[in-house]
């Protein structure tokens, strides 16, 4: 039997399996249970409609070239191969695409025999990335809906000269036969283990929305449709594939997703994808914090922050991503920071849409003031905080942060040098007031002192002089700090507070100086 009719034997027996319907037990989180009920399922037969090229918009003037070389060599090799997502359904928008994902029946080691430039990725679900220098194409082989999965193992030799080499055996994905009958859960419903190739008529049933889950084939430039997902685009309408419920609690961020979407492209929610959302917000403190960062920012700092927060709100999901925050937010002294995060966020949505850079660091700084503040006025023993104590505020609010959203070291450093600038915009008096200018956070600090003061928690007139300040010459800036009189700090509220003093450290050790 020649190598290449034992590799098609293969691919038959692992792409051919059918699970049964059930759970597995790995360890004491689990919950052994029939499996969720899940709205048309995969297994069972559901006629799709095929879009002729001459009755749909895409063209493929607007494709990227370097996804339709992927597309036309995964065709040429003999594969079935499909442009997916996002990418279909924007589109269909008119809006162009920010990445292009392809779909085929390619296994991974398959794709990356056809690419050179390709590495393949991920321990969960194997994926292949296809490189045409800073462009990343992804490719993805069909999954089953309710499929087996083996255990998640490292790969060293993921992209190395291994079995899976050209000429070598097939790699193909191996489970023990009691795994390659069941999938598993947590105690919640979320999918833990769930992940082995299948056919195009089942990769649809493990795609979250109906806009989403369109397919154009390279092969006749149709638009495949399984779940009616077309008719949804024009409607500018979300809503989810199968049962809402099992759905979310199989993968909670699918309610951040659903916001960010609505957000994003200005689409209705529908009902029964919209009704459970806000039972079941508690289900994201369960998502990996690492996770949820990622989402953050593609929620907050894609040009539509402000109606993303907005919606958050709505559903009852902003508290359980920042609960500090949202419990600041409740509290009259506080209640200001909401006001200021808004204003952030549409100054931030402003920038974006003149494509100005934006940074997580000023992000999190507004996303958490009022969180700060509140800490800050809590823990701190005299009527005036001073610097110490608000450097001990901002890594006590972020401690606390990590566990929902985690904030990269990269990122919180630079946001509490950000917060510990504030106070010092009150001295305006002595040379030694202008050295704040030459901080590396003055530009991101300066930008907050001005949002505290479109809020009106910061007076407007130290706001317009750190404004002028900036532009005059240095001659100018020293005169005019040095015939200015001495200022007292100020607290946030306006309350005058203690300036910060730094202690002479005591000697260790020795003899005193006589």
């Amino acid at each position: 039997m020649s190598w290449a009719t034992r590799r098609r034997e293969q691919r038959s027996r692992i792409l051919g399996r059918h699970a049964s319907r059930g759970l597995v037990v790995y360890g004491p989180n689990f919950l052994t249970q029939a499996e969720h009920s899940f709205l048309n399922q995969p297994s069972t037969r559901f006629p799709y409609v095929v879009i002729p090229r001459a009755e749909h918009s895409i063209s493929r003037a607007h494709i990227s070239p370097n996804a339709l070389k992927v597309l036309y060599k995964l065709k040429e090799a003999g594969f079935q191969a499909f442009l997916v997502g996002g990418a279909v359904r924007d589109l269909l928008l008119g809006i162009k695409p920010k990445d292009f994902d392809v779909a085929t029946n390619a296994l991974p080691d398959e794709v990356r025999r056809i690419f050179r430039n390709c590495r393949l990725i991920g321990r969960r679900f194997r994926l292949a990335h296809v490189h045409f220098g800073q462009e990343i194409i992804e490719v993805a082989t069909f999954r089953a809906a309710a499929a087996p999965e083996r255990e998640d193992a490292e790969d060293p030799d993921a992209d190395g000269e291994g079995g899976g080499a050209l000429g070598g055996p097939l790699d193909l994905p191996t489970a023990a036969p009691f795994e390659s009958e069941h999938r598993a859960f947590d105690t919640t419903g979320r999918i833990l283990r769930d992940n082995i190739y299948g056919t195009i008529e089942q990769d649809v049933w493990r795609r979250d929305f109906a806009a989403n889950g369109l397919y154009y084939n390279i092969e006749d430039f149709s638009i495949w449709d399984f779940v009616d997902g077309v008719s949804d685009v024009r409607a500018r309408r979300l809503k989810l594939i199968g049962d809402p419920e099992t759905r979310y609690r199989e993968d909670p961020v699918r309610m951040l997703r659903a916001v960010r979407f609505a957000a994003k492209l200005d689409f209705s929610i529908e009902d029964a994808t919209e009704t459970p959302i806000r039972p079941l917000a508690s289900l994201l403190d369960g998502v990996p914090a690492a996770r949820l960062f990622d989402e953050c920012l593609k929620l907050f700092l894609s040009g539509f922050g402000a109606r993303s927060f907005a919606l958050l709100q709505k559903y009852g999901l902003f508290e359980h991503l920042f609960p500090m925050s949202a419990a600041a937010f409740r509290l009259p002294p506080y209640a200001y920071a909401e006001d200021m995060l808004e204003a952030g966020l549409r100054n931030t949505d402003a920038r974006i849409a003149q494509d100005k850079p934006v940074t997580p660091t000023f992000l999190f700084a507004v996303l958490l003031w009022g969180a700060v503040l509140r800490e800050l006025n809590e823990k701190s023993a005299g009527p005036a905080p001073d610097l110490a104590q608000l450097m001990q505020a901002c890594d006590t609010v972020l401690r606390a942060q990590q566990s929902r959203v985690s904030i990269p070291r990269r990122f919180a450093v630079p946001m509490r040098e950000l917060l510990m600038l504030q106070p010092r915009f009150n001295r305006r008096s002595g040379v030694k007031s202008l050295s704040i200018l030459q901080h590396p956070r003055f530009r991101a600090a300066y930008d907050f002192l001005l949002l505290r003061a479109e809020v009106g928690v910061a007076d407007p007139e130290l706001a317009q002089w750190w404004t002028d300040v900036q532009l005059l010459p240095q001659e100018e800036r020293v005169a005019l700090v040095q015939a200015r009189p001495a200022d007292a700090p100020m607290q946030e509220g306006g309350a005058e507070a203690a300036p910060g003093r730094r202690r002479r450290r005591r000697r260790r050790g020795g003899a005193a100086r006589s």
